[in-house]
């Protein structure tokens, strides 16, 4: 385990600091000499010394080939990044398994053999992640050709750009084994869409991995609930399969060697059939070295196997050390082997042992992970393991018939059976997925960082200090008392923590709508860097943009008690816009838009029809009425030539009447579109604006004095990279003498009339 935990330690420091690489590999190379020499001096010492020095030779050379893998691979990467912000054409092999992004694109990794200017690459190679508009055939081992506009990454990330393609195509289709598991899975995709919801679209994703089908909806409630590692070929997947295989083997009499190289073998062919691209061989190694060690009972060789097993996928790649899905499948496995048996045999005093052991598998892996999704996640599930348990029985049954039906192609009607019977746990998972993401305080918000780490860090072991009861027998009075204490101070930890999170469950279920007043008519949802903005009128709500993400509009939602949106109004399709649709999907009764510009628009909108809401592009002149107040659609003006799609076409939006305050909604409308609203729009003093853009500087002064707003509100995100809001913005506003309030101040806003006083609640009191 030293060795593992020196490497990856310098393999994070060279890929995060390259500069620093093959300083890193002349220091543990010299270190190493030194050392090496040291000992060979005392070659007649203490048997004793000489191991510890040669353990430490050992280590040293380690980090040394290590630092140098990464300098090594560094020319190569700085090769592509010098393409940041052009666009660029390259030729590449498809490395890694496609999925759909947030933004609606197919994304996979490359390796590129091309790279350069259009018309005229040159050769390269290097990783490239590729964003390109769902089609068939990127599957593992296609050569592919695209163009689009490159983004250089930041140090540390696996790929060394990333490029949102506008054209591509495949040269070659994937052949071989590739080609042929490529197509085992798209017949088992399509096979499986013809089951019904749910679980039609999650099925693939349990038995191969293959999530294209997966609704963002469903992909966000298994993602809040803990499950998520069920359809990312995670080591749970593999595990499951080794598992079945040695317990299949057994049955059948097989000895333990057979077992062992059976399912080894089998697991093999999974990670071929799955894709074997990096992520799912490092999933198969840590689960092969994980289950195995269990099964043959000697859990102490399987950390050791387990570490070198690290070292060695590090030294092969070393850009893995900064991702998180290789700190969780490491820390995971090390769950398994380590902490998972002795939180069984505390738990066992209580429970029956199997019941007390199929606990202890989920727990240790959600007490060794939450640490490290804290680092790069702004949620905690606080239900995982109780997901995790409901959905366990449900997972290998889905897994394994589920692969059996994949495999089983060329026999459509075996094929056939098997999926559908396949199909009844796939659906109960989906269905505890979806449920247990609604609970109240089923995730915590918290600031990714090392100050959350730190906190789940502690919390996590005061639970496994509490659960791991070792007799007193076993212990020394000194060690059985500083247990004792350890205990007490655990269990204070724990009651604190509870009370805190009980608070917080009552507060976002029961008493959700408890902070909020009763005469709110406008409320500015606190969604960072974006826009969602609630219009009530007697019982009817509208919405306003859906914010970037799902879970701060979920929270926004229950804290005023809205159930179901009346009128949704995406102004366009920017991703801080329309980022958490899934917040709302199937609770939309009629929806307008902007101009639809790409393909992930449009399907985005048939998201929503297939979940019951009327669809319509907005355009001036319509209108309404929700509730008892009138709106009515200000811009874009129908068939603008001049602004096609984009900030410049966004939806505006007016309210009046039915206890709202007169308000006018700006979307992302830059200086020009502003002005020429100006001239279209018989535009007169609103008591509330939704100031343009975040508050960016490109605005109209012109527009702003001629509504004369009394109160401006920007929505915005705290310490955002824009510089948002502009301080030239500001100062507009401040001309005008409207009442400023900010998002990234004031948290959420909420607005409304009390005898004809426009009133203001802040969440915050700000600045």
């Amino acid at each position: 385990m030293p060795l593992a935990v020196a490497v990856w330690g310098v393999v994070l420091l060279c890929v995060l600091l390259p500069a620093v690489a093959w300083g890193c590999a002349g220091a543990c190379t010299t270190a190493a000499v030194g050392v090496l020499a040291f000992v060979c001096r005392r070659s007649h010492g203490p048997r004793g010394q000489r191991d510890h020095g040669g353990f430490v030779v050992v280590v040293l050379a380690a980090m040394a080939a290590a630092a140098a893998s990464v300098g090594f691979a560094l020319p190569a990467r700085d090769a592509v990044t010098r393409w940041d912000g052009r666009v660029v054409e390259i030729t590449a092999e498809v490395t890694s398994s496609a999925s759909v992004g947030r933004d609606g694109r197919l994304w996979f990794e490359v390796a590129t053999t091309m790279l350069g200017p259009s018309g005229s690459p040159s050769a390269s190679r290097a990783p490239v992640r590729l964003g390109v508009d769902p089609a068939e055939g990127f599957d593992l081992g296609a050569r592919i050709r695209a163009v689009g506009e490159s983004s250089a990454t930041d140090a540390g990330e696996h790929s060394a750009l990333v490029v949102f393609a506008s054209d591509a195509e495949v040269v070659s289709p994937a052949s071989g084994a590739f080609g042929v598991a490529a197509g085992l899975k798209s017949a088992f995709v399509e096979r499986s869409l013809r089951l019904p919801e749910p679980g039609s679209g999650l099925l693939p994703g349990l038995a191969v991995g293959d999530t294209r089908a997966v609704t963002s909806a469903l992909n966000e409630d298994m993602r809040i609930s803990g499950l998520s590692h069920l359809t990312a070929v995670s080591g749970a997947n593999c595990a499951i399969v080794v598992g079945a295989l040695f317990w299949l083997t057994a049955v059948c009499g097989g000895g333990r060697g057979m077992r062992v190289g059976l399912s080894l073998a089998g697991l093999a062919g999974f990670v071929v059939l799955v894709t074997p691209e990096p992520s799912v061989i490092r999933a198969g190694v840590m689960a092969a070295v994980g289950m195995l060690t269990v099964l043959l009972g000697r859990p102490s060789a399987g950390a050791g196997m387990l570490s070198l097993c690290a070292t060695g996928i590090l030294l092969a790649d070393p850009w893995l050390a900064a991702t998180p899905g290789f700190a969780l499948s490491v820390v995971a496995s090390g769950a398994l082997i380590l902490l998972a048996p002795p939180l069984a045999r505390g738990m066992s005093r209580g429970m029956p042992h199997p019941v007390a052991l199929a606990v202890a598998v989920p727990l240790a892996a959600q007490l060794a992970c939450g640490p490290i999704i804290a680092l790069f996640a702004p949620q905690q599930s606080l239900i995982g393991v109780a997901a995790n348990l409901i959905a366990a029985p449900a997972a290998p049954l889905a897994t394994v018939i589920g692969l059996l039906a994949c495999v089983s192609a060329p026999l459509p009607a075996l094929a056939d059976l098997l999926a559908s019977s396949a199909w009844l746990p796939a659906a109960w998972i989906a269905t505890t997925a979806a449920t247990t993401a609604r609970l109240p305080g089923a995730q915590v918000l918290v600031p990714a960082g090392p100050a959350s780490a730190l906190l789940v860090a502690v919390v996590s072991a005061a639970v496994a200090i509490v659960l791991i009861r070792a007799p007193a027998r076993d212990l020394g009075p000194n060690i059985a008392r500083a247990s004792v204490w350890a205990r007490r101070g655990a269990a204070a930890i724990l009651v604190v923590v509870v009370s805190l999170a009980g608070s917080r469950v009552l507060l976002d279920g029961p008493l959700a709508t408890a902070t909020a007043p009763e005469g709110w008519a406008i409320a500015v949802c606190d969604v960072g860097q974006g826009d969602a903005v609630l219009v009530r009128s007697a019982t009817e709500v509208a919405l306003i943009d859906v914010g970037p993400d799902p879970e701060p509009l979920s929270a926004c939602l229950r804290s005023l008690g809205i159930e179901r949106i009346d009128l949704l109004v995406l102004t366009h399709f920017d991703l801080d816009h329309v980022g958490g649709i899934g917040a709302v999907q199937g609770r939309v009764s009629t929806a307008l838009h902007g101009p639809v510009a790409e393909e992930s628009d449009r399907r985005l909108l048939e998201d929503l029809v297939a979940g019951g809401a009327h669809v319509d592009e907005a355009s001036a002149g319509r209108h309404g009425m929700l509730g008892q107040a009138a709106w009515r659609v200000l811009w874009p003006l129908r068939k603008s030539v001049a602004f096609p799609e984009g900030n410049d076409a966004s939806v505006v939006m007016e309210f009046d009447g039915g206890e709202v305050p007169r308000s006018i909604f700006l979307g992302d409308l830059s200086a020009a579109p502003q002005r020429m609203l100006q001239r279209s729009a018989r535009l007169t003093p609103y008591a509330v604006v939704k100031v343009a853009h975040h508050g960016s500087a490109d605005q109209e002064p012109g527009l702003y004095e001629m509504i004369q707003p009394r109160v401006a509100v920007f929505s915005v995100g705290a310490d955002n990279d824009y510089g948002h809001p502009r301080s030239e913005t500001l100062d507009v506003l401040a001309a005008t003498g409207a009442h400023v309030l900010r998002t990234d101040e004031q948290g959420r806003i909420l607005l409304g009339l009390r005898d004809g006083e426009l009133q203001v609640w802040t969440e915050q009191v700000g600045r």
